[in-house]
C-alpha cells in the first residue's frame, strides 16, 4: 500500500524531471522571472517615494506604535523617513540582484547544462549579496532600535545563525558546481 495519494504515486513523480525544457527547473524560473518583476517593481516605487520626501517639503509625521499597553507617539522627521525608505531600496534592490543571478542559473538549468562555469561565478555573487542583505538588515534594525528606544528590540548577534548558515551553503554550493564543471571538463576530454 502506498503512502502517496493515487495522483502522486511514485511513477508520476519519478517521471517528472529537473532539468530541461518543460521541467521543474523551467517552472521554477517562470516563478523566479514573476518574482524579479515585483521585486524591480517595489525597488522603483520605493524610489519614487524616496524621491518625493527628499524634493518636496514635509513637516515630521506622527507614528503610533501600539503594544499591549496602548499606543506611542514618536515623531518620523524627513532624515528618518528618507533612512527608512532608503533601505527599503537597497534590501529590494538586494534581493532582486540575488533573484536575477538566480534566473540566469536556472536558465542554464532548463538548457540541461547545471555546470556551467559562470553558475559558480553567480552563485558566489548570490552568498556576497545575501550576505550584505543581511548583514545591512541587522546594522539597520540595530539602528532603529536605538532611535526609537522602547518600541523595538535591538537583534541579538543569534538572529544572524540562520543567514549566515544559509551563506555559507551558498557558498558550499557554488564549489559543488565548480567540482561538477571541472569533471565535466575532464569528461569532455577524455576519449
Amino acid at each position: 500500500m502506498s503512502l502517496l495519494p493515487p495522483r502522486l504515486s511514485l511513477p508520476a513523480i519519478r517521471g517528472l524531471r529537473a532539468l530541461g525544457p518543460g521541467s521543474v527547473s523551467n517552472l521554477l524560473k517562470t516563478a523566479l522571472d514573476v518574482a524579479y518583476a515585483v521585486l524591480i517593481l517595489l525597488t522603483v516605487l520605493a524610489a519614487i517615494l524616496f524621491l518625493t520626501v527628499a524634493v518636496f517639503p514635509m513637516e515630521a509625521l506622527d507614528l503610533v506604535v501600539e503594544d499591549d499597553a496602548g499606543g506611542t507617539l514618536i515623531p518620523l522627521p524627513r532624515s528618518h523617513a528618507l533612512f527608512g525608505v532608503g533601505a527599503f531600496i537597497a534590501y529590494f534592490a538586494g534581493f532582486a540582484l540575488i533573484l536575477r543571478h538566480l534566473r540566469r542559473v536556472f536558465r542554464t538549468l532548463t538548457l540541461g547544462d547545471p555546470f556551467d562555469p559562470a553558475n559558480v561565478a553567480r552563485l558566489k555573487q548570490i552568498g556576497w549579496i545575501l550576505a550584505t542583505v543581511t548583514g545591512g538588515v541587522w546594522v539597520g534594525q540595530t539602528i532603529v532600535s536605538r532611535l526609537a528606544r522602547g518600541v523595538m528590540d535591538p537583534p541579538s548577534v543569534f538572529n544572524l545563525v540562520t543567514p549566515a548558515f544559509s551563506v555559507l551553503v551558498v557558498f558550499v554550493l557554488a564549489e559543488v558546481f565548480r567540482e561538477g564543471a571541472r569533471l565535466r571538463r575532464e569528461s569532455e576530454l577524455t576519449i
